[in-house]
């Protein structure tokens, strides 16, 4: 088991762990709380069953309505029950308050074995869960009716009742709980992404220096060949330092690019009309497209181009889109479209090639730092996943945005947009 599958593990257990201490401390608090409302019920009982043995106001009303006898009212025995019903539920409510009970109930006050009987409008005698407390009253009421009296409380949700009153507990509890999870997770996946970084960095140095290593000695064997001859066959190895020094720049110049972008002070925005810099980088870039026979078609509808930027980074990141455009295209002719112009107070630079396009699933990742499509033919053009990281880098450092259109096999467009300065 590597040493992942231990951390999360770990990890596992313990919020297992953790769940199952808090539900234990909740159990001992729900008991806990049991225990104080049948203390603070065992108060109010004492009170309620003191209350209604002497004859009052509410013990007389009761006992005409628990015996059917509404003589004494000019009423039916109907409205002489509900009011009975009604009051004695309002004294009992105000029993248990003075306990500190504030739950809803429902009662039943009878007689066993008989007909006697008086219960509220949300007393349900067949709710299984509930708590049933029963009270035997003694003095003038059993003593009217001849007959054992028991009033009977009934509590259906006494559970959440007592949730209720532990809710100072575990909901602070859970929330932590559920903190502690999201911040190790996002720890972990913090870790571990910083060890795939890790990795993926120290098998881009691996392979640079494997790369670096053979233009480095290519130009060292062809210098000795040069110092010893002098001849026609020179120009051959001129030929080679040439092409293997230019390569070997290519790679230098990328780890450099990147690596001077972690230094903030020496990027520097400054006021600049872009339009001369844009206009010589599409000039050289047709020069250089004639001679590899590809076909560069390029737009500049405005002639003042006034954005704040770096121009070397920015054209550097543009040269960088127009190089790919180039590298990625397999068609005959290459087909690469540069438009820039103002719109919607942004200068809006677009890309359109006609190369072999990117799979959509590849089109958010392409950015990423050391990522390269890893189907298809791209890896016959050989690189770091670099370029486009620079490239999403300096429009990110220039307060622009970038946007990505493709299709397999039908191209590519890539579109910038720089906030424009107005004069």
């Amino acid at each position: 088991m590597n040493k992942r599958n231990i951390y999360i593990l770990i990890f596992i257990i313990s919020i297992v762990g953790l769940g199952i201490i808090q539900y234990r401390y909740l159990k001992i608090g729900l008991n806990l709380a049991e225990a104080r409302f049948n203390e603070n019920l065992g108060q109010s009982a004492k009170k309620i069953k003191f209350d209604l043995t002497s004859q009052n106001d509410l013990t007389f009303l009761l006992g005409k309505a628990i015996t059917n006898d509404s003589t004494y009212f000019k009423s039916n025995i109907d409205s002489v029950r509900d009011a009975s019903s009604y009051f004695l539920k309002d004294f009992i409510a105000s029993s248990l308050l003075e306990n500190g009970i504030k739950t809803d109930f429902s009662y039943k006050l009878f007689a066993r074995d008989t007909a006697l009987f008086i219960y509220s409008s949300n007393y349900n005698s067949e709710v299984k869960k509930a708590k049933r407390y029963p009270l035997q009253l003694n003095g003038y009421l059993p003593n009217l009716v001849g007959k054992t009296l028991i009033l009977e409380l009934q509590f259906n949700n006494i559970n959440g009742y007592f949730l209720y009153q532990l809710n100072s507990l575990y909901i602070p509890s859970l929330l932590f709980l559920i903190a502690i999870i999201l911040i190790v997770i996002w720890v972990l996946r913090s870790f571990y992404w910083q060890q795939s970084n890790i990795t993926m960095t120290n098998e881009f140095i691996n392979n640079l220096t494997h790369e670096l290593k053979t233009p480095v000695s290519s130009i060292s064997l062809a210098v000795k060949i040069l110092q010893q001859q002098d001849n026609e066959e020179n120009n051959v190895l001129l030929e080679i330092i040439k092409s293997q020094n230019e390569r070997l720049k290519v790679h230098i110049d990328d780890v450099l690019k990147l690596a001077s972008l972690d230094k903030k002070n020496i990027f520097k925005l400054t006021l600049t009309d872009y339009f001369p810099h844009l206009k010589k980088l599409c000039e050289e870039f047709f020069l250089f497209s004639k001679i590899e026979n590809i076909q560069f078609n390029y737009t500049l509808k405005d002639e003042k181009l006034l954005i704040l930027c770096e121009p070397k980074h920015l054209s550097n990141a543009i040269n960088n889109i127009l190089d790919n455009a180039k590298k990625y295209n397999k068609n005959t002719p290459k087909l690469i479209n540069l438009n820039a112009e103002i719109k919607n107070k942004k200068l809006v630079i677009s890309v359109e090639d006609n190369g072999i396009g990117i799979a959509k699933k590849d089109q958010h990742r392409i950015f990423n730092k050391y990522f390269r499509v890893s189907s298809g033919d791209l890896y016959t053009v050989k690189g770091y996943g670099l370029g486009l990281s620079y490239v999403k880098k300096i429009i990110k450092l220039h307060k622009g945005s970038i946007e990505i259109h493709s299709s397999l096999k039908f191209g590519t467009i890539i579109t910038f947009k720089l906030p424009q300065i107005n004069q």
